[in-house]
């Protein structure tokens, strides 16, 4: 089932900003539910039909990040190809870094290029939104802390990360981590097809079948030192073709069983 966070589009007609819940229906229509996004965590169908409350069409609603994060977990180098495209030894544990919550962003919005930067990149990868709070738990335990999955594109100013010869500042601008469209639950995460688009041009095409480590012990590896709250998001890592986005850049990373994260690069005046 694919869940997402929305609001409808403000016109004449409608000043409805308040942010709902649906989930998106075989017929391509959003069901709006009560309540929040995370109160359908683990609930069954029975559960869900009850909560209904209308029903929207796509083009009559603004969809959202899946969640508010308090925190998204990232994992640098977790492909294989990515790997041997660098030249690098594989990880013997996951490498992690944080973004903060204010690098939050949604599909089909803007992306401010810094004017301090020289060089953004497109980083786009599998995400796994969690359900529940979650705590050194087992990789065996971890399935059952995972709402769903969605995507996400990791900007990074890389001239940042080079020179500072540390990953946050680059990371951590503002906007740079777009999410969504949707969180799917029904998903097998290690069979995915994932492919980068820059106007238009495939720039990443990989599969999930090529992480070195899995989400369930990327949690479980998490959990051992840090809390993860009910609408965390952990960014899986990328597959090989990063690269740069210049100004005025679209960019567009789809995973086949969840959708397309549609975004638009455009300078900072």
């Amino acid at each position: 089932m694919k869940f997402l966070r929305f609001k409808n589009k403000a016109d004449s007609l409608n000043e409805d900003k308040e942010i709902k819940s649906g989930f998106l229906d075989d017929e391509g229509k959003v069901i709006e539910l009560n309540g929040d996004i995370l109160d359908y965590f683990n609930k069954d169908i029975k559960f869900i039909l009850y909560n209904m409350v209308s029903s929207h069409g796509l083009d009559d609603i603004e969809i959202l990040s899946p969640t508010e994060p308090s925190k998204i977990v990232c994992i640098g180098l977790n492909y294989k190809d990515h790997a041997k495209e660098l030249n690098l030894d594989l990880p013997e544990s996951p490498v992690i870094f944080i973004k903060p919550s204010t690098t939050v962003n949604r599909t089909d919005n803007i992306i401010i290029y810094p004017n301090v930067s020289k060089q953004i990149d497109y980083e786009g990868e599998l995400a796994v939104v969690i359900g529940k709070t979650t705590k050194q738990v087992s990789i065996e335990e971890a399935d059952d802390c995972i709402f769903g999955y969605t995507i996400i594109n990791d900007v990074t100013a890389r001239d940042f990360t080079l020179g500072d010869g540390q990953w946050t500042r680059g990371k951590s601008c503002d906007g740079f981590a777009p999410m969504g469209p949707y969180i799917e639950t029904d998903l097998d995460p290690l069979n995915q097809k994932i492919i980068t688009k820059v106007n238009g041009e495939t720039r990443q095409n990989s599969s999930t079948s090529q992480m070195i480590f899995s989400p369930q012990e990327i949690i479980s590896y998490v959990s051992q030192t840090m809390t993860l709250n009910p609408g965390d998001v952990i960014a899986t890592g990328t597959p090989p073709g990063v690269g740069e986005m210049k100004a005025d850049s679209i960019v567009e990373v789809t995973i086949e069983d969840i959708g397309t994260l549609k975004s638009y690069l455009i300078k900072e005046e």
